[in-house]
């Protein structure tokens, strides 16, 4: 991208685990506290060049990865209530997102990570 000139867009895909911990799955929130960094560093790094970094970092989202949890009403209404706006997220919602920081109205936003998560991430375990 430095070579070809005229800047461009990395967007990573990363997780509220980059900053939320999650007890037994620490190889997990590694890897994603890796790429926020890398987000951080990278777009620091490649801001002269007009190139922007920034991570989306989905909270949960109705995808195969949580289908066990989708599967049990139980569960569902657990995670649910957890989330400030009641439900998980769609996948075109992050689609959303990361279009969004695609375009024009991003182009001052590089090296952080945007949170799309339905607010999860702001619950405390006192209410």
């Amino acid at each position: 991208m430095i070579k070809q000139g005229g800047g461009g867009r990395i967007i990573n895909i990363t997780s509220v685990h980059e900053d939320w911990p999650m007890p037994g799955n620490t190889a997990y929130c590694l890897s994603k506290g890796g790429m926020r960094m890398l987000t951080r560093t990278a777009g620091v790094e490649l801001a002269p060049h007009g190139i922007l970094v920034v991570g989306v970092g989905p909270g949960a989202i109705a995808t195969p990865i949580n289908t066990a949890t989708m599967n049990d009403p139980a569960l569902l209404k657990k995670l649910d209530d957890a989330i400030p706006l009641g439900r998980m997220a769609q996948p075109s919602e992050i689609g959303s997102v990361v279009a969004f920081l695609a375009g024009d109205g991003a182009s001052y936003v590089t090296a952080t990570t945007i949170f799309a998560d339905g607010g999860i991430m702001q619950g405390s375990p006192g209410l």
